[in-house]
């Protein structure tokens, strides 16, 4: 009896050790940024960057510091459109593609009444997934080549 007590213990670990790994995916990853807009300009959440796009957030950061407005459009992940929340998240899918120790997150949306789609570069870093570019796949922007100054 405690045999399969134990069995169903070990088996219950390792579903939850299964479920903890899915949870550290690219995609979900980038999922928290349509969730929660805005969350890219917030200081909290600038662990999950790296350079170049940390260095980018960073100086940005440090205009904003400074009274200023910043340098970059706080609507980068929904591709720099006025959208509506509700419509985005309805509508939101993610194309992922990893090789290795490097990942491509293509999350597509409805924003403006037009599809959209924003790519995420991220790398995975000591067992966690943190973004290194994002970009526009539609217009001329990627958050590593703003000149913020």
């Amino acid at each position: 009896m405690r045999g399969l007590i134990g069995l169903g213990l070990g088996i219950g670990i390792v579903f939850a050790s299964a479920g903890a790994a899915v949870a550290g995916e690219p995609s979900e990853v980038v999922r928290q940024f349509y969730a929660k807009p805005g969350l890219e300009l917030e200081e909290s959440a600038r662990s999950m960057f790296l350079d170049p796009a940390r260095k980018v957030l960073n100086q940005n950061d440090a205009i904003r510091q400074g009274g200023e407005d910043g340098c970059l459009d706080p609507h980068l992940p929904f591709n720099d459109t006025n959208f509506d929340p509700a419509e985005v998240m309805s509508t939101l899918k993610f194309e992922e593609l990893v090789t290795g120790k490097e990942a491509t997150v293509v999350a597509k949306f409805k924003a403006e009444g037009q599809l959209q789609a924003v790519q995420w570069r991220l790398k995975e870093i000591g067992g966690r997934w943190r973004i290194f570019d994002i970009v526009s796949m539609s217009k001329d922007w990627a958050l590593s080549r703003f000149q913020c100054e």
